[in-house]
């Protein structure tokens, strides 16, 4: 029986959570309430124009590209959990990745426990030892986001983002709308001393809570990255990490190429809206509302209308990400129980017959 201060402290901890869960949705209905609140009845027939004459034969190759994505993430998670003793199958561990993504469109973070709980049932794999290898997901995740976005600065620094613009845009390109090296020597060394002083803050009140929590997200990172040497396929595990986030990138560009009025953009375009869509996808649960407004802004940027052709895109995109999701998870969730028994099944017939033979 628990303790009154353990029943206090599930009780605190069960209303944190909902609390996290309206936050997050009703900060999802916010954004979805900006997006929509000055589009006009000729915005949505504008709207509705550029979806119903897009190139819906793209939305084929766009699956395949993001079920790609996640069957290669399932593979990389493969690799971090090997050192730990475990073999999982391929299937177990692609359909707890897919149920994962599709709770985390309804409550951020619990995908990723329900993911472990999955692979733990239907594995024989304990799930705190699993925690271990998230940790090191999301640390080389923060870290490819971190390297696309300074590709996107790099390449487009005047149009990452309206408040970018405003602060990189004019900076960072000459008067001949092509990057100075110059000036990007000064932005970089900008950010030297930026996270040099980040580290004096963190080392001298190191005893605030909220510095505390910085210094433990740092440190689970830091943990996250150095694990990568008790990895037995590092090359493996690069490859796979390089090919989820290609995947990403060829996704977002071929949801560029699908509407006539953004086709004219290019690869470049499709790497700045991959960051802002990965922004997006972080701030509310699965991104609703928050992606198609942040890439709706995005368009703006670029010079087309950000009511009609922007918010096309924006939901566009994140509508087939959002079915595959939920779609993928649906179909994983109803196999993977028949899938678990027929290979119980197979698996004692091996011993027996191992028996047999050793008999």
């Amino acid at each position: 029986m628990l303790s009154l201060s353990e029943n206090l402290y599930f009780m605190k901890k069960s209303i944190f959570t909902a609390l996290q869960y309206v936050f997050f949705i009703g900060l999802g209905i916010l954004f979805v309430w900006l997006a929509v609140r000055d589009i006009t009845p000729r915005d949505w027939a504008d709207i509705k124009y550029a979806l119903s004459h897009a190139r819906h034969w793209l939305i084929i190759p766009v699956v395949i590209i993001i079920l790609i994505s996640h069957y290669s993430r399932a593979l990389r998670w493969k690799i971090l959990i090997e050192p730990l003793g475990y073999h999982p199958s391929t299937f177990n561990t692609w359909a707890a990745v897919m149920i994962g993504y599709m709770v985390n469109a309804g409550v951020p973070r619990l995908g990723e426990v329900v993911k472990c709980t999955i692979l733990a049932k239907y594995e024989n794999i304990r799930a705190d030892r699993l925690v271990g290898t998230i940790v090191v997901e999301r640390a080389f995740d923060l870290i490819c986001l971190i390297i696309v976005f300074l590709l996107a600065l790099l390449f487009q620094g005047h149009i990452v983002g309206e408040y970018l613009s405003e602060l990189f845009g004019n900076f960072i390109n000459n008067n001949s709308s092509k990057t100075s090296g110059n000036r990007l020597i000064l932005i970089s060394a900008i950010i030297v001393v930026l996270l040099a002083f980040l580290f004096f803050i963190l080392k001298r009140f190191g005893n605030i809570n909220a510095v505390k929590k910085v210094k433990g997200v740092i440190k689970g990172i830091g943990l996250g990255l150095g694990s990568i040497r008790h990895i037995h396929n590092k090359g493996w595990f690069f490859f796979h990490t390089f090919l989820i986030w290609t995947m990403y990138f060829l996704g977002t560009t071929m949801g560029l190429y699908a509407l006539h009025e953004t086709d004219h953009l290019g690869l470049q375009a499709g790497l700045t809206t991959l960051v802002v869509g990965s922004i997006g996808m972080i701030i509310t649960p699965g991104g609703i509302g928050a992606y198609p407004l942040l890439v709706a802004r995005l368009m703006e940027a670029y010079g087309l209308d950000m009511k009609t052709t922007g918010m096309a895109l924006g939901w566009l995109l994140w509508t087939v990400q959002t079915i595959i999701i939920l779609g993928s998870g649906l179909i994983f969730t109803a196999l993977l129980s028949p899938y678990n028994k027929n290979k119980t099944k197979k698996e004692n017939y091996e011993d027996q017959l191992t028996d047999m033979e050793q008999i």
